[in-house]
């Protein structure tokens, strides 16, 4: 059986690595680099160059080489724009695709060329055929962008046998699971163009995620438009040509200058950048500090704030309950994101591990698990959003709630809301609202069953979130065992700040979501109960005084007002009393049908 690999699929680089005696290596390529880069160039005329050879053709020929396809997964068009040199394609709300040289491709067919690469180098140091690995993705990737990761994978010839969060990853290559029990981690993952914070606790081995968040829109890239904008600001202040400002922004000479700059801050006060004949025959030359960089950087990695508290939050916990917070991904070698980090968890951040390698060697250690290389060791990670059903009346039915660990099944049992019914509607929703309406539909089909009576037909409904993060739904007529099992093969595609903006309504409108809920479900019942107490009225007959007919008049009008209103707990209290209203009403007819 072919080894297990681990594969970290970065925005800006992207790594392999293999079990070997019971370690996990790394796996260098024929130049002995470890860091493949994340780029695709496309000649006029032969197979495309990727990795190295690739990021040195992006300064020559920009339109025609394809980097940082990561952050286009899932990704429609009609969303933030990208300031890339490639052109993008596709209808609005389509998905987004890369046009080069007259073709186009999507963000998983350029990732599957990366992955192809990494697998070519990997065989040959390993001297033999790879086809099962391990891929890691961002915590806050969706069902639509896991589903995508997969698909690069295979594209490329391979069979992903897990899809693993980075985070996770991550706290598995510091070796964190030699912790004592019950140890709490924070990993703070800010890579070149995803973000994600994560919370973990170890207990006999099991890697359990108790909360996550992120965005998959943020990250160094972001740094490095703010710092080439910044620069070509200041080309612009010293040239004399009209082009020479609007040149600067586009050019990848200054882009590969800015980006040289900032790695050499990470570690001086003061990096200079020369770049002569830059426009014409005028040079550009600037002394860059880091302070400004740190300037230019606060605005993007203090968007990270909100996601670090809401985490915390929502695994309630402080930041004195953590054991370790540890860093991942290469834009956290910045200092300012290490002091920001320390602010946050006040406390010092472990950067015992190359945060560029950290996630490649998890994803290894994963692979390991899997074959059984690696022991006494089991990842447990979460799904970030509730998941559930529409419910008669429109409501939002939670199935498995957000921050639930996967892999996870749950199920519940409905029943038909209509006589004569022979079908029933599933459909798939995703968010944190209370009614259908304001959360996302995942997808939705149709249950057929025999006509029963209402409340008479029993659907069950399961959903299975499986160790890849995909969702999978099946309905089931208990009576005749038909069922229909479908995958969820596209999730949310939105963006992410569509995804923060659920969670901020979720806690905006709770009160208001809750009071709608209780309203939804009073009416509901109200429209059972007022039919059922004419129709009982009118068979009563004599048996019932007038004084107590009054009464139930009295509470009828009363629900049909609460009704009118909109009012849920009004509605709620008014339903109540007129089921004690009818108590001895209801009496009667039974002791009717006894009779009888």
């Amino acid at each position: 059986m072919s080894p297990i690999v681990g594969i970290d699929l970065g925005t800006t680089n992207s790594l392999i690595g293999a079990m070997d005696a019971g370690f996990p290596i790394l796996l260098a390529d024929a130049d002995g680099e470890r860091l493949t880069p994340s780029v695709v160039y496309f000649p006029q005329s032969g197979e495309p160059l990727v990795g190295r050879a690739a990021a040195r053709m992006r300064a020559v020929d920009p339109a025609a080489t394809v980097y940082s396809a990561k952050r286009f997964i899932g990704r429609r068009v009609g969303e933030d724009a990208d300031d890339v040199s490639y052109a993008l394609a596709g209808e609005r709300g389509a998905p987004v695709r890369m046009r080069v040289r007259e073709r186009e491709f999507s963000p998983e067919e350029i990732s599957a060329l990366i992955v192809k690469k990494l697998r070519a180098d990997a065989e040959r140091a390993l001297g033999g055929e790879v086809t099962r690995a391990v891929i890691t993705v961002p915590a806050y990737f969706n069902d639509a962008q896991r589903q995508a990761t997969k698909a690069a994978g295979e594209l490329a010839g391979f069979t992903v046998e897990r899809i693993v969060s980075e985070p996770t990853a991550a706290a598995l290559a510091y070796g964190l699971d030699k912790l004592g029990d019950r140890a709490k981690i924070a990993v703070f993952d800010l890579g070149g163009g995803t973000f994600d914070i994560s919370l973990l606790e170890l207990s006999a081995g099991v890697f359990q995620v108790l909360a996550t968040s992120g965005n998959t829109h943020l990250g160094g890239d972001d740094i490095d438009a703010a710092l080439v904008a910044h620069l070509a600001r200041a080309a612009g202040s010293v040239g004399e040509a009209a082009s020479f400002p609007d040149a600067a922004v586009t050019s990848p000479r200054l882009r590969e200058a800015a980006v040289t700059a900032k790695h050499r801050l990470s570690t001086e006060s003061e990096a200079p950048i020369d770049l002569p004949f830059f426009s014409g025959d005028q040079n550009f030359s600037y002394l860059l500090t880091r302070a400004e960089l740190e300037k230019l950087a606060q605005p993007i990695v203090e968007k990270t704030r909100a996601h670090c508290l809401r985490a915390l939050a929502d695994a309630r916990l402080t930041p004195a309950d953590l054991d370790d917070v540890i860093l991942v991904g290469g834009q956290t070698r910045m200092p300012l994101v290490r002091e920001f980090v320390r602010g946050i968890f006040q406390r010092e951040p472990n950067v015992s591990q190359n945060p560029d390698e950290a996630v490649a060697l998890g994803a290894t250690i994963q692979a390991g698990i899997l074959s059984g290389a690696v022991q006494n060791v089991v990842l447990l990670d979460v799904t970030p959003l509730s998941l559930g059903i529409e419910t008669f009346g429109g409501l939002m039915n939670v199935i498995i709630p957000r921050n639930s660990t996967i892999p996870i099944k749950a199920g519940e049992l409905f029943t038909n809301a209509v006589a004569g019914q022979s079908a029933m509607q599933i459909t798939v929703l995703q968010g944190e609202r209370e009614l259908a309406r304001d959360n996302w539909r995942l997808g939705e089909f149709e249950l057929e069953f025999e006509r029963a009576p209402k409340g008479q037909a029993r659907v069950g409904v399961q959903f299975e979130i499986d160790a890849n993060g995909i969702l999978h739904v099946l309905a089931r007529d208990t009576k005749t065992g038909a069922q229909k099992i479908v995958a969820m093969t596209s999730a949310v595609d939105v963006s992410d700040e569509a995804v923060e903006k659920m969670l901020e309504e979720s806690l905006e409108h709770a009160f208001e979501d809750m009071s709608d809920r209780v309203f939804v479900e009073a009416k509901l019942k109200s429209d059972e109960l007022l039919p059922a107490v004419r129709q009982a009225l009118a068979q009563a007959g004599g048996e019932l005084c007038a004084d107590e007919r009054t009464l139930i008049a009295q509470r009828v009008a009363e629900v049909e007002s609460a009704l009118a209103t909109g009012a849920g707990q009004p509605l709620k209290r008014a339903n109540t009393a007129l089921d004690e209203a009818t108590q001895r009403l209801a009496t009667i007819l039974i002791e009717r049908a006894m009779r009888a």
